[in-house]
């Protein structure tokens, strides 16, 4: 796993091997980026980043300049990991949580103007996501909700639907909160 951009473009990042998390490919990371770097200015965002498995996207985030971004991981190894690798790299503003996203979802009182979910595949579930987000107003004025998900959800239905991007087997859905 790679960072794409920014201070720490082309850092590779080695998670231990008793990992389960499947990372965000490159080439689907590379093209999410190249979106919100076309509609958000990353030195200004509050980032929430759910199931956050090996941390990838935050780290992106960071190395882009982002200046708060809380990562929400239940898995203890996964947690620690994230959170070892933050502190190498002088990441300050990211904030490990080891909680439950969904549970998280339902008592968080922030607002983030990029809202990033990448539960597992199978999870039971991921079609809650946008609801739970919408419904205890996590979303900034005209932020991003994302999930990554499989072919085998379609969120086009939501009234908070925007679009979904595919790169190979990800599927981005995107959110916002600005009247379509």
């Amino acid at each position: 796993m790679r960072i794409i951009s920014g201070q720490f473009r082309g850092r590779t990042i080695t998670p231990p091997k008793n990992f389960k998390a499947r990372p965000t490919t490159d080439m689907a990371k590379e093209g999410l980026f190249n979106i919100l770097a076309n509609n958000f200015d990353f030195e200004e965002l509050s980032i929430l980043d759910l199931f956050s498995g090996s941390g990838s996207i935050s780290f992106e985030f960071a190395s882009r300049g982002c200046p708060y971004i809380d990562l929400v991981e239940m898995n203890q190894v996964h947690y620690t990991f994230i959170a070892k690798t933050a502190k190498e790299l002088g990441f300050s503003q990211i904030h490990p949580i080891k909680h439950n996203a969904f549970q998280f979802l339902k008592f968080c009182k922030k607002q983030y103007q990029i809202i990033f979910a990448d539960p597992p595949y199978d999870i039971v579930g991921v079609d809650t996501i946008p609801q739970l987000v919408f419904d205890q107003d996590l979303l900034a004025h005209d932020g991003w909700l994302i999930i990554e998900h499989s072919e085998k959800y379609s969120f086009n239905l939501h009234p908070n639907f925007l679009e979904t991007r595919i790169y190979g087997k990800v599927n981005f859905s995107i959110f916002t909160t600005r009247k379509i």
